[in-house]
């Protein structure tokens, strides 16, 4: 018995699964997401209306991944398993519990490692030579459940925040290829997570992209790196004006921004404020 399968985002990379999903001929029973009004501004935000109208999947948009309205139309289309992926809010249990088969999300890191927000800029700002993406089946904890699945993405000492995030968008991808079938015909294994070497990071704001002249080179450049597009991106206060900082280079001995053990300089950088 083929399982009934529904998909909740309202980000690239979730879009990014839909589409491989459809790519390897397999099918959705229906479509979640934010109503249009929300989250305009949101990195990666994207609509569904484009999908529910190629492939005639009923498209559901709400507020709120709890809602009443949420569970109703789970139950209404028989849902077994629900993807919630690219979705920041965090689903409880009567959500998890609704669809037959439980719900399944994916978090760009090798859980148990980087559970929490922010895995992008973190990964890079540790200084990590290898991240991923890990599929999961959802529980109420947070990135604490069982794991379906893993892929590996290596880094190094001048990887941006930007190629990270389309490595992960191309790691979900494969990560739904991989799994599609076991998952639809209820043969996939879960493993649980070592406790034992859980870590969780914590948020980040725009504000935390600030370079102060108290950093090292291998601090500001990290910074620099991190933070990067899509992220709001790294900044420097010089007097009234800000410097926003895409990209930059290090020197011990010559720059335009003094460090601790050296000097920054911006390459790919716009000027606000007088």
């Amino acid at each position: 018995m083929t399982m009934k399968m529904a998909f909740a985002t309202c980000v690239r990379l979730g879009l990014s699964c839909i589409e491989e999903i459809y790519r390897i001929n397999g099918k959705l029973d229906l479509l979640i997401t934010l109503k249009d009004e929300k989250a305009k501004n949101k990195s990666g935000r994207i609509y569904l209306d484009e999908i529910e109208n190629k492939y005639k999947v009923p498209l559901l948009k709400i507020n709120n991944i709890n809602d009443q309205e949420v569970i109703e139309a789970l139950k209404e289309h028989e849902i077994d398993r629900l993807f919630i992926i690219g979705w920041s809010q965090i689903a409880k249990k009567a959500v998890l519990e609704t669809p037959t088969k439980g719900c399944i999300g994916m978090h760009p890191t090798l859980l148990p490692i980087g559970r929490g927000r922010a895995a992008i800029p973190w990964a890079i700002l540790k200084g990590l030579k290898q991240t991923g993406v890990t599929m999961f089946k959802l529980d109420e904890g947070v990135d604490t459940g069982d794991i379906i699945g893993q892929g590996s993405i290596d880094l190094d000492d001048k990887t941006t925040a930007t190629e990270i995030y389309k490595k992960v968008n191309d790691m979900h991808i494969a990560l739904i290829s991989r799994y599609w079938d076991d998952i639809v015909n209820d043969r996939i294994t879960l493993t649980k997570q070592d406790e034992s070497k859980a870590t969780v990071w914590p948020g980040r704001k725009p504000e935390d992209g600030e370079i102060f002249n108290s950093m090292t080179m291998d601090e500001a450049d990290k910074l620099v790196r991190a933070v990067t597009h899509p992220y709001p991106g790294a900044f420097y206060k010089d007097g009234g004006k800000l410097i926003r900082i895409w990209s930059a280079m290090t020197d011990a001995n010559k720059g335009k921004i003094k460090l601790k053990d050296g000097y920054l300089t911006p390459i790919n950088y716009e000027i606000e404020g007088s």
